[in-house]
């Protein structure tokens, strides 16, 4: 799978609203066949810093995912509401989804 993180540095105006503008890549991704998740948390450290998490099954559902409308729509939006160019972690491992953590386990 492609487990993609994606840090977001947002402008000062649209840090209160940056997730209801982002609302419609965050579920066309979502309703991609080869999505694995789309998950967006926020920095507790940098209320300014959104972090997008999220993973595709395989290389042609990345390849869909980057080549989608709804895609390039939404990198346009981001475009205005982002400080600067987002820091992405990109990488092809093994699995197809979260594991539990061996070293912290809940009976």
């Amino acid at each position: 799978m492609y487990f993609i993180v994606v840090k977001h540095q947002v402008k000062p105006e649209y840090v209160d609203s940056f997730i209801e503008h982002t609302a419609e890549i965050t579920a066309a991704t979502r309703a991609e066949p080869g999505n694995l998740w789309y998950e967006w948390t926020r920095s507790v450290e940098d209320p300014s810093e959104y972090v997008l998490i999220e993973a595709f099954r395989d290389d042609e559902a990345a390849a869909a995912h980057v080549n989608s409308e709804h895609f390039a729509k939404g990198l346009e939006k981001m475009r205005t509401l982002l400080v600067a160019t987002p820091r992405i972690i990109s990488r092809k491992v093994e699995g197809e989804g979260w594991d539990l953590m061996g070293e912290l386990v809940i009976d």
